[in-house]
């Protein structure tokens, strides 16, 4: 689970309509089949890369690493930065004191960072993890998201979806959400992807949940493109397109036995960044759509 890097530039297009010509008519714009294609891939550099962030203001992009035994406390741990192209930046940017980290979201100049039973609150500018933040009966915290107010966070075990605020307080949001993993907010809205599929919570603060597609289940990472069109995956090596009530297989790597875990996006370059787990490696795909 992820950030809001959202972008509604180009949906018009994606989604199609009309547009005028010069003799005042209108003609119906092609709506594009949804594709990717790899661009790069990195060398197994990682320890169990679970999920991917991009930065704009750095123009990086965050790996979260030490997933190999996801639910111990080993201390291995650690947070990469890589750039845009590829190439490793600083594949230890951080660590010490991070067990498994997961989930990662970016507020104000902080990442947040999900580790088992705590959120690691991150000083980017110093690179040094400056905060912890137990979460009391937290059993497997997961992925991260924040709507620029405060941050998300999900809970796979006991299906829980938390709110933490920036002077560190939290609690329960929305409660048996079975096996919830990703999280990312659009328009003031937080979406999660759990056993019954791609969620949509309502913003009037009560959290009333809508299943908006069902064929996505026990998803990954979530990529918002604008609110009617996804990107989903599956760590098993599954990602999807969501396009209104169209569910598209874009990428299938289980033969290969590549996961597909919490996926990142850059979307100056329409880049879906791909932690490929116990393969230890971070992959990047061209979307067209």
């Amino acid at each position: 689970m992820n950030n809001s890097f959202l972008i509604a530039a180009g949906a018009a297009l994606a989604l199609g309509g009309c547009v005028g010509n010069q003799n005042g008519s209108t003609t119906e714009t092609a709506t594009v089949t949804p594709e990717l294609t790899q661009v790069w891939k990195t060398d197994t550099v990682f320890t169990g890369s679970e999920s991917t962030l991009y930065d704009p203001a750095a123009d990086i992009i965050y790996v979260s690493n030490g997933n190999t035994k996801a639910g111990d406390k080993d201390n291995d741990g650690f947070i990469s930065a890589i750039n845009t192209d590829g190439t490793i930046r600083d594949l230890k940017w951080v660590e010490g004191n991070l067990h498994a980290p997961k989930g990662m979201a970016i507020l104000g100049e902080k990442l947040y960072v999900t580790d088992i039973d705590e959120v690691k609150i991150i000083d980017i500018a110093s690179a040094t993890i400056e905060k912890t933040i137990p979460v009391e009966g937290a059993v497997f915290l997961n992925d991260a998201a924040t709507d620029g107010q405060q941050v998300y966070f999900s809970d796979s075990r006991t299906g829980n979806i938390y709110a933490l605020a920036t002077d560190g307080g939290y609690s329960v949001v929305s409660s048996d959400n079975k096996g919830v993993n990703g999280l990312e907010c659009y328009d003031g809205h937080l979406y999660s992807l759990d056993g019954e599929g791609l969620k949509k919570f309502s913003k009037d603060g009560e959290y009333t949940q809508e299943v908006i597609n069902a064929e996505v289940t026990g998803g990954d990472g979530l990529v918002i493109l604008n609110d009617s069109t996804f990107v989903a995956s599956r760590w098993h090596g599954e990602i999807f397109f969501i396009r209104g009530s169209e569910t598209t297989v874009l990428v299938d790597t289980q033969p290969e036995k590549s996961n597909t875990a919490d996926i990142g996006f850059v979307p100056s370059q329409k880049l879906v960044i791909v932690p490929t787990f116990l393969k230890n490696e971070v992959a990047a795909y061209q979307l067209a759509y």
